[in-house]
Parts: C-alpha cells; structure tokens; sequence
C-alpha cells in the first residue's frame, strides 16, 4: 500500500512540469501565454504552498478561442462519427495511463482526499468512452409517418459551445461536460475554475496527444468575471454549459441573453435524506454519513439535510454523533484520511461562518463545529441538531462537512420539510414500503431520487435538477438533447392536395 510519503514523493515529480511552465491556454492547437501577459497564483489549501502559476485569460483570449472553436466546427461536425469516436477512446485510454498523476495532483490542488480522486480519474475515462461508443448513433431520430408525409427527424451539433467548471471534482466534472459535447460534434472553450486549473490543464494535454485536431477544443484559465464574463457573451458561442452556484447561473444567463444561448445549468442543492422508522437504520446510517462527509462535503448532490422520523430518532442520532467523531481529517494524500482541507480561504470562511449562524439559530453543534488548529484550510466535521425547517442552517447550501439534522412525525410533515426549499437536485428516501417509495418520490420536488442507495450514478440516466438547482439534463441522450439541434423533415409520400390560392 502506498504511503503519505509515497504519495508526496511522485506528486513533486509531477509538478515540476508546471513549475517550469506555468498552467497555459491552449488555443487552436498551440499553448500560449494570455495577450497581455498576465498570470495569477494558484496555491495548495493543504498548507497554501504555491502551486504555479497560471495564464490569466480575458476577453481578447476568449475571443481568439472562439473564433478557433467556429473556425473548427465543420470539419469536425462534418467527420464521419467514428472517426470522433476513436479519437475520444484514446482520450479515455489516455487518461487511464496517467489516472495516478490526475488523481495525485488534483488531490493537492483541491484538498480531496486521494481515496477519492483516484475513482474520479477513472471516471472520467468511463465518461469518454460512454459517449465515444455513443458518437455514431447521436444523429439518430424518428420515423414518424403520417397520411401524406414521411416525417423524420434528426439532430445536427448546435455549434461551437462554452464549458465552464467548477472547482470540486473538477477533473471528473469536466470531463462530464466536454465528452458529450465532442461526441456531438460541437467544438468547445472551457474556461476551468480558478480554484482548481492544474487538472483540466492535464486533461488538455491528453486531447492533444489523442489527435484532436487544432481548435476543436480550447483551454482558457482565468476569472469568471473576465474569462468567464467574456465566455458567456461572445456571439460565436451557441450555448453554454455551467456547473457552480445558483447565483451565478443566474448571471450566466443574463450575459447570455443578447445572444439567446442556449444554457445547462447544474446548480446547488440542500438534499434532504429522509430516514423512516421502518427503514434498514444501519445502512440508511453508512448512506447519510457518506453523502455529506466524502468530498469534504464539497458536492452538489450532498445529503446536507437529515430528516427522521421521531419514533427512531434518538438512538439514530447517538450512533451519528459517534461516527461523525470518529471521521478522520488529514493531509489529502494519506490513504487513510477521510476529510481534507477546503478549497480556499474564501470558501473556509463561508463555511465556519455556519458555525455562529448554528449557535444563533438555536441549533445544537452535536460535533466538530470549530477550524482544525494549524496550516491549511481545515474543518472539523460538523453536526447540528435540534434544528427547525426555517433556520438558515436548514435552508442555505453550506458546501462543506457539515448536517443538519431535523426530525419529523409522519410522511406528511417529512414531506413539506423536504420540499420547503429553493433548491431541488437531489433527494434520499430510506423506507422498507414500496408504496410510501413510490408515493414519496413521486411528490419529492427532486430531479434525481435514490430510494435506499446513497448516489450511485448511472451514465445513461439523467442528472439534473429542479427549482434553483438547475436546468437541463446530462447523461445519455439527454446531454445530445442540448448539444444538438432537432430538425424535422417531412417529404411527401404522393400527391395529397394543396390548396390553391388565386387560381381562376
């Protein structure tokens, strides 16, 4: 088993490429510096050592990647499907050969546990080849015959499209977005959070070695009100794909409306957990302390509110609290930690910022509730108890290890609790009865539903949400739904009468 020391001894070999270089654009086939030369730092939360540093693109280097992604776009719209498809399998193939680089140094750009970000790697390998093995077929439609025509439909690529990422599982993330979207046959600008640069960087030099051809896909570091800001708003971009916060998807899509872009948003969440006596306790215990604890609580699809039912609450709740104890915080490259650090400093104290709000609410802090003493950004895992629907701790997205636990009489009352917020990405039910299974999701407002199981995703199932959470679906044909245009044709199949006008 390989060790903290083991891990910080390769990870060193791997950062020295960006020592030496700096994270670069790629634009148009070539790495290139930003036109005015400017860079910005981006630091590891493990102990805010420098990482590199990193071109620091605005609105002339988005608008030279746009025009390459329009230059770009027939030919590879154009090309034979699989000839797309056998690109994106070296792709995947490439990220499978360098999976222990990724994970090594995502883990030390983001905080993530290595436990974790090893699976992330591989997954995003699985994500390009799903939609390489999906290429050939996205143009496919419908026969719809009708008395006097033959309608048939089909989907061409929307055109050059702009990706941006954001910095929580950002490799794996990415690779969500972009592999659907070169299957399609569009042509992309990814604009990577500035958190997080060092993977997506990576990630680019693989498409390059698998043969991509200049312009299909372009890398452009920077700020979201620069880089991003000039994305979101260039005319050559069709639409654009965003995952962050709420807040901001709002703004995307007000820089975006004077172009009418098309845009996916996957948002923020407060997903309820719904636990019920009659549920298989143990497992429902493992499910909730998993989906709000791994990532450093630093997922969209966290179970950040625990509702159970009253009859069970108390011993549920004091096997929670020992658990959450017990939950080991560490140095991210250590196999055996649970928790890293957080991703910046901006968001440490947006976080601990929840530890007041708890006291102030009336909230009990049950565990952690304090910053881990010493360098980086550390918190200890967190759970709130004794809390009410209508505290802020119970309704606004805190993005870290930290649960708000509620308790709840019957269906009815878990049901209003559960769907008495803003958001609406993600929900857990835990019961024994089929029909309460059935009868509870069907009125949950939650664009994905796990009954018994925490996320377990499933590629050719849709993900998105409801409400403030999001708009839009990813997964499987419903990712082609927003990269690609459906066009209707109808050829007549004999002479059916037309009227006609102005005859004599």
């Amino acid at each position: 088993m390989e060790t903290l020391a083991i891990h910080c001894e390769k990870l060193e070999g791997y950062l020295d490429q960006f020592r030496e270089r700096g994270v670069l654009h790629h634009i148009n086939g070539e790495n290139c510096k930003s036109f005015d030369n400017t860079v910005f730092d981006t630091h590891s939360p493990v102990d805010e050592s420098l990482i590199c540093k990193v071109a620091r693109g605005g609105a002339v280097d988005i608008d030279v990647a746009a025009k390459a992604a329009r230059s770009a776009f027939p030919a590879w719209g154009d090309m034979a499907a699989n000839e797309r498809k056998k690109i994106l399998i070296r792709i995947a193939d490439g990220i499978i050969a360098r999976a222990e680089e990724i994970a090594l140094c995502e883990s030390w750009d983001t905080g993530q546990p290595i436990r974790f970000m090893a699976k992330a790697a591989l997954r995003g390998a699985e994500n390009f080849r799903f939609f390489a093995n999906k290429a050939p077929g996205a143009r496919d439609g419908q026969t719809l015959p009708s008395a006097s025509l033959l309608n048939i439909t089909t989907r061409v690529p929307i055109g050059p499209v702009g990706i941006i990422t954001p910095w929580n599982t950002p490799f794996m993330l990415s690779t969500w977005k972009i592999a659907p979207a070169l299957a399609a046959g569009c042509t992309v600008v990814h604009k990577p959070a500035e958190f997080s640069p060092v993977t997506a960087r990576i990630l680019m030099d693989i498409a390059h070695e698998a043969g991509l051809p200049p312009g299909v896909w372009n890398l452009v570091n920077g700020y979201g009100e620069e880089a991003g800001k000039a994305l979101t708003e260039h005319p050559d971009i069709k639409a654009i794909a965003f995952v962050g916060e709420s807040r901001t998807g709002s703004m995307i899509m007000k820089q975006g409306a004077d172009t009418l872009k098309r845009v996916h948003f996957e948002l923020g969440g407060k997903n309820p957990v719904v636990v019920f006596e009659d549920a298989n306790l143990d497992r429902a215990l493992d499910a909730a302390i998993f989906m709000i604890y791994s990532l450093n609580g630093e997922r969209c699809t966290s179970a950040s509110r625990l509702l159970i039912q009253k009859s069970i609450a108390a011993p549920f709740l004091e096997q929670l609290e020992k658990r959450v104890k017990n939950i080991r915080v560490g140095h991210p490259l250590d196999p055996d930690t649970e928790i890293g650090p957080l991703i910046h400093k901006v968001h440490f104290d947006k976080v601990t910022s929840f530890f007041d709000i708890a006291k102030s609410d009336g909230a009990t802090i049950a565990a952690g509730g304090k910053a881990v003493e010493g360098n980086g950004w550390y918190v200890e895992p967190t759970l709130f108890t004794n809390a009410s629907p209508d505290m802020r701790v119970s309704r606004e997205e805190i993005f870290g290890p930290v649960l708000t636990t509620i308790t709840f009489e019957d269906e009815t009352e878990a049901l209003s609790i559960a769907n008495g917020s803003e958001y609406g990405l993600a929900g857990y039910i835990w019961t024994n009865d089929i029909t309460r299974a059935l009868r509870f999701s069907n009125n949950l407002e939650a664009g994905m539903i796990w009954v018994n199981s925490e996320n377990v995703r499933h590629l050719p199932s849709p993900f998105g949400g409801m409400k403030a959470s999001g708009i839009g679906r990813d997964g499987g044909d419903w990712s082609f739904d927003f990269y690609m245009e459906t066009k209707h044709i109808g050829i007549a199949t004999g002479e059916h009468n037309i009227p006609k006008l102005g005859k004599m």
